[in-house]
């Protein structure tokens, strides 16, 4: 029903309006005495007011004051010329010579425009509602992916639930540690109305599953409080509430309850709803991310303790080792006297184990420094022929005693190498070594030499990775053989610490595993790369590059 109030004295205007807006969607009063038009304002709180411009007994700036802000204002006039008063207030004019049908249909006009208004100015306060929801969310969304701080975490949820929701109360329970039931107020909470609160909060998280866990018993409780001169009492629990379990599948981190004294709209609970599960993915991120670190902890102490055992043991038995070795060269030498045949093949095991042992013992000497980053390089310029000369003169004759053949290709003039000679030697007898203990009988070992640009290096797909940052020359010694190989899916195992990878062979002739990660290691602090191509029963070809000295240009 529309409420129209008429402000005149004049009663045949009073009576004609009367009848124009008669019927069941109007309501038509008339007030005369401007005594009583305040009071007869807040009592009928009019839709639309018609004001007869020649009653004279009234203050239109008193009368606008006292109305709606949405509420319209008509002048009645007489004349074709309303005065300024009515220019400046008045949403429309009509006239004692307009007819009934045309006074309708302007107060009509106007009531309808009102409402297209009301209509627009509410579309447009939902519409800047949920942009300033949206932003919240988005501001909230941003600060969950740029942590995995737990606590922080938790304190943007309730941060974000304040700007879009500005609950009265919010109790957020934390049970990524210890419980902890975080309480954002408004105003603070007696004792009582505290313990009634941690009770509910416990039920609630209760609640969420069918066979509930061991009972809460110690919950840590922190407070915020905004304006701690007031407090709440008992009374908030009528206020309008929203629950969420915080929960990812079958994690659940916790809950939250917020409190408001006016309703919740649906848009408020699916924006509650929103933040309480997005918050749940970055805690789960935070609870594996600090696992993570702390098995890592745990990894690299063991990793320690690992490296040092190795370091006191091989020290431990270099000594003895040593004293061993000494003898049996004693004994071997007939200085103690002659022995028999048979003690003569004992003694020549007894020496090559020793030898074997004490590679194995020097290996693992060689790990733990480099793991501890004190293996030590003297860095100078080197020919990598000439490393190549020494290591095929020092392995020939056990090439010899295995029946193979062992030929070096050296590419002549190449450049020089920036490099510890005697630990590139180190490299390359281990992978020579490896070929003539993995090839059989009547086979060909080959190490050769060449200079390579890293452009123009083909490598395996598993070694890319290797390569893919280096730039310039390059020295590449390759060590091919005729051996058993290796399996692709064994290739990257190969560099692995104390992998051995199975086969018959492998099995027979042993060793620690170590030789290949040890060179790989030592190619990494001069700035080089190794890698290999295998294939089963035909042979492997290791390849090992190594920058070439840039030469300087003096002016």
């Amino acid at each position: 029903m529309t409420k129209v109030l008429f402000i005149s004295d004049n009663k045949n205007y009073s009576q004609r309006l009367k009848n124009i807006f008669q019927g069941s969607s109007w309501s038509f009063s008339t007030i005369s005495d401007e005594k009583y038009l305040t009071d007869e304002l807040n009592a009928i709180t009019p839709d639309v007011i018609i004001i007869n411009q020649d009653f004279k007994n009234h203050d239109i700036s008193k009368i606008i004051k006292s109305v709606k802000e949405n509420t319209i204002i008509i002048y009645f006039v007489q004349t074709s010329k309303p005065d300024k008063d009515a220019l400046k207030y008045a949403n429309a004019f009509i006239t004692d010579e307009m007819s009934d049908d045309l006074i309708l249909s302007t107060v009509n006009i106007n009531i309808r425009m009102k409402n297209s208004l009301d209509m627009l100015s509410n579309s447009n306060k939902d519409l800047a509602d949920s942009l300033y929801r949206l932003n919240a969310l988005y501001t909230t969304s941003s600060q969950f992916a740029g942590t995995l701080d737990k606590s922080k975490l938790f304190n943007y949820m309730i941060e974000g639930m304040d700007k879009a929701l500005s609950f009265s109360l919010n109790c957020t329970l934390s049970l990524c540690d210890e419980p902890h039931l975080i309480i954002d107020s408004l105003y603070d909470l007696s004792d009582e109305l505290l313990s009634a609160i941690k009770l509910r909060t416990i039920l609630n998280y209760s609640s969420l599953y069918e066979n509930p866990p061991e009972e809460i018993t110690n919950l840590k409780v922190t407070k915020h409080i905004k304006y701690p001169a007031n407090k709440f009492t008992f009374t908030m629990f009528q206020y309008d509430n929203l629950f969420a379990p915080i929960k990812l599948g079958d994690d659940i981190f916790g809950c939250v309850e917020i409190f408001k004294e006016n309703p919740f709209t649906p848009d408020d609970a699916a924006c509650f709803q929103t933040i309480a599960q997005q918050v749940a993915l970055p805690l789960k991120s935070a609870i594996l991310y600090e696992e993570l670190t702390q098995t890592n902890e745990k990894l690299e102490k063991l990793q320690q303790l690992k490296s040092e055992f190795i370091s006191i043991v091989s020290h431990e038995l270099r000594t003895p080792l040593t004293s061993i070795k000494n003898s049996l060269t004693i004994l071997k030498s007939g200085r103690c006297g002659e022995f028999a045949d048979n003690a003569k093949e004992f003694l020549s095991m007894a020496s090559r184990n020793v030898t074997r042992l004490s590679g194995i013992i020097n290996d693992l000497l060689d790990l733990s420094k480099i793991e501890a980053g004190k293996m030590e390089f003297k860095f100078k310029p080197a020919n990598i022929n000439n490393v190549i000369d020494y290591v095929k003169s020092a392995l020939s004759q056990d090439a010899k005693i295995k029946g193979l053949t062992l030929t070096a290709e050296k590419c002549e003039n190449l450049p020089e190498i920036q490099a510890d000679a005697q630990r590139i030697e180190q490299v390359l007898t281990n992978l020579v070594s490896n070929s003539i203990k993995f090839t059989p009988e009547g086979k060909h070992v080959k190490i050769s030499s060449t200079l390579v640009n890293a452009k123009d290096i083909t490598i395996n797909d598993y070694f890319k990775d290797q390569i893919q940052n280096l730039n310039g020359d390059y020295i590449m010694v390759c060590v091919q053989d005729e051996g058993i190989g290796i399996a692709q899916k064994d290739l990257l195992r190969a560099f692995d610490k104390f992998a051995q990878i199975e086969n018959s062979l492998a099995r027979k002739v042993g060793g620690t595993g170590l030789g290949l990660p040890i060179a790989k290691q030592m190619l990494d602090a001069h700035k080089g790369a190794i890698w290999c191509d295998s294939e089963l029963g035909i042979g492997s070809t290791f390849k090992f590059i190594l920058p070439v000295v840039k030469e300087t240009v003096t002016v």
